[in-house]
């Protein structure tokens, strides 16, 4: 009688996993096409702060244009963007003829639920009303928690140069020193009990009501709603005590507490 192999038996080893996940990606919003001015005021934002757009992908906004604004010289845009250290990754809004010159330049067409770094493109068509996945964590980012709240993230543990740590849909509090390089993002408030000597950023949707409270500023940088303020540029005075960091219009302040 001749045997067989088992069914499966010389299946191959899966080789990858396909995953949703939910991260962070900075959104550049395209007011003019004037390739030249785009070039002056970008190189001036990196050098306040060449750490944060180093090798950094970013999304490119096109919904700020005017309408009849023409096309967008992408070759020259996608470059001077590399040429700064970026890595773009895809666009949001524009018209048919502007999302072809992207495609053209092998750019990702992003709907509005990609403002941040979302579940592959056609799982955005339509929202998904359960919570949004976390990420798997790696030894490189993973960061040990107390507790996650629909509101909140607790981290209690320090959070290490290299670290990304962010709370979607509420606060992130922290118990722990934040070292150098370590990143904190949130979209409501964010609290560090302890030496924040890495980057915060808060109301990363845009709530311009959001605050960060520290009670040892060391910090790399700082920003609310997208206005921030590198260690340059944040005086002496406020460095190694405790403080708060708001809003007050268009102006980051940075108070004593």
């Amino acid at each position: 009688m001749t045997s067989h192999p088992t069914a499966g038996a010389d299946s191959p080893k899966p080789a990858f996993e396909l995953k949703a996940a939910t991260f962070t990606l900075p959104v550049i919003r395209l007011l003019g096409i004037d390739m030249d001015a785009v070039a002056d005021q970008l190189g001036v934002k990196v050098d306040q702060a060449p750490d944060f757009f180093r090798n950094t992908p970013v999304v490119i906004d096109l919904s700020g244009l005017p309408p009849g604004a023409g096309q967008i010289e992408f070759p020259l845009l996608v470059g001077l963007m590399r040429g700064f250290g970026m890595i773009p990754v895809g666009i949001r809004g524009g018209t048919e003829e502007q999302h072809a010159a992207a495609e053209a330049m092998e750019l990702a067409i992003l709907g509005d639920a990609f403002v941040r770094r979302t579940p592959p493109r056609e799982a955005a068509s339509q929202p998904d009303p359960r919570p949004a996945p976390r990420p798997a964590a790696s030894p490189a980012s993973a960061v040990a928690e107390e507790g996650v709240h629909a509101s909140q993230r607790l981290v209690t543990r320090p959070v290490r140069s290299g670290q990304r740590v962010y709370a979607p849909g509420g606060d992130l509090s922290v118990v722990a020193p934040v070292s150098h390089g370590a990143e904190l993002m949130a979209d409501g408030n964010i609290h560090v009990y302890g030496p924040l000597r890495g980057r915060a950023m808060a109301g990363m949707k845009g709530d311009i009501s959001a605050r960060i409270f520290c009670q040892d500023l060391q910090a790399e940088l700082l920003s609310v709603a997208g206005h921030y303020r590198i260690s340059e540029n944040i005086p002496d005075e406020v460095k190694g005590v405790p403080v708060q960091i708001f809003l007050d219009g268009d102006v980051l302040r940075v108070e004593k507490l």
